[in-house]
């Protein structure tokens, strides 16, 4: 079985209540982690204090190969990836191997912008068809872990 780890310090209540739900039919494990300033509704949930990378540690202490991350952090959805799992946003985007390179590189340019006194576009309101999106994406995802699941229970049995 494979876990879902939630990066819920700033993921949106209409995406946890997705990942509730589908928890139900896929039955995986539902982790979230956030800091002490965050109530989360999860009976699986770790709380972290208040350090600004204690969430991504967290994250990261408790993925393993096949599992699903949900975060917007770039930085953290790399890392997640040299683990050999999954990560996603709450807008649904699917981070790969093949888009995380220009999006840290994207990172780096808007923050040597910022600290050359420039400004950036913040997020736009969540709407109805984000959240469409991200179940829609998620819901890839959970295919493709479980098809390398099997494959990996497969190769395993086979040796």
């Amino acid at each position: 079985m494979f876990k879902v780890i939630v990066d819920a310090d700033a993921c949106p209540r209409a995406c946890l209540q997705v990942l509730q739900k589908q928890k139900k039919v896929w039955k995986y494990r539902l982790l979230t982690v956030a800091s002490v300033d965050h109530v989360i509704d999860n009976a699986d949930h770790i709380v972290v204090g208040r350090g600004s990378d204690a969430a991504d540690l967290a994250v990261i202490n408790n993925t393993v190969r096949g599992d699903i991350v949900v975060t917007q952090d770039w930085g953290l959805a790399a890392l997640i990836l040299g683990k050999g799992a999954y990560a996603i946003s709450p807008s649904g985007r699917i981070y790969s191997d093949r888009n995380i390179d220009f999006l840290l590189e994207e990172r780096s340019l808007k923050a040597k912008y910022r600290r050359g006194g420039g400004r950036t576009k913040g997020p736009s309101a969540r709407t109805s068809q984000d959240n469409q999106r991200f179940e829609e994406s998620f819901l890839t995802l959970i295919g493709q872990a479980s098809g390398a699941k099997e494959t990996q229970e497969n190769d395993e049995n086979e040796s």
